[in-house]
């Protein structure tokens, strides 16, 4: 009789705490559609902090919100581990980067292959009309030689419809990809027939992860590295990255 009453209070307990998360959820949604914001939520779940709940943005961006939606928090929950502060939302913002970037098709980047085993690889959102984007690019066989595939997304920095936008379409609907982002930066003019390509896309991507610049660098873990830095320190976070 104890053990059928000790079951039914568990029971009952699991049943209230999947209603309290769910009024929970409710009642932050309606907060964050009051807000108006444009960026999709992806999932809302308790928080390792009891009594804050975690909102995962699309793109991998994370909030965290009181269970009554009164309060939004934007910002960084570390948790002690072993004597150590851990970063629980640079974690997770990562894990949720890495599968956004590491999803994108092959055929829709303008991929510079490692020579010799892969070792790593990186992806960056990049503008043809961004000197230090330029200053990059012309380190890739650097960056190829050390292992280190360098994958191209687009990100014109001045919006749709710049120039940036209109070259960045002209190298995507090139049938040398490789070869048109090369002339291009090189300041040679490129002419490509239109065509339906994934910069748009790219770009509205690139700002749900957080990139408002090029170039931004994006690791194999999903760790953003905005601006410019030389191959081999790039190659030495990508390397550690891979780990």
């Amino acid at each position: 009789m104890r053990l059928i009453q000790t079951l039914a209070a568990a029971a009952l307990a699991l049943v209230t705490s999947f209603a309290v998360a769910d009024d929970a959820e409710q009642a932050i949604r309606k907060t964050l559609k009051s807000l108006e914001s444009e960026v999709p939520v992806e999932s809302i779940s308790s928080s390792p902090l009891n009594g804050l709940y975690e909102v995962k943005l699309q793109g991998g961006r994370v909030l965290y919100a009181s269970a009554d939606g009164q309060f939004l928090v934007q910002g960084y929950l570390f948790q002690m581990q072993d004597g150590k502060p851990v970063n629980l939302t640079e974690k997770t913002e990562r894990q949720a980067i890495a599968k956004t970037i590491n999803a994108i098709p092959a055929a829709e980047m303008v991929v510079y292959p490692a020579k010799g085993p892969v070792k790593s690889h990186i992806t960056v959102f990049t503008d043809t009309t961004c000197p230090y984007c330029h200053k990059l690019h012309a380190e890739v066989p650097e960056l190829n030689r050390l292992g280190i595939e360098v994958r191209y997304v687009a990100f014109p920095r001045q919006g749709l419809g710049s120039p940036g936008d209109e070259q960045l379409q002209a190298v995507w609907c090139s049938k040398d990809r490789n070869g048109a982002l090369d002339k291009m930066i090189d300041g040679k003019e490129i002419k490509a027939a239109k065509c339906e390509n994934p910069v748009g896309k790219q770009f509205t991507m690139g700002q749900s992860i957080g990139v408002n610049g090029t170039p931004a660098i994006v690791l194999e873990d999903g760790q953003v590295i905005p601006g410019y830095q030389p191959a081999p320190q790039v190659a030495k976070l990508a390397l550690a990255s891979s780990k």
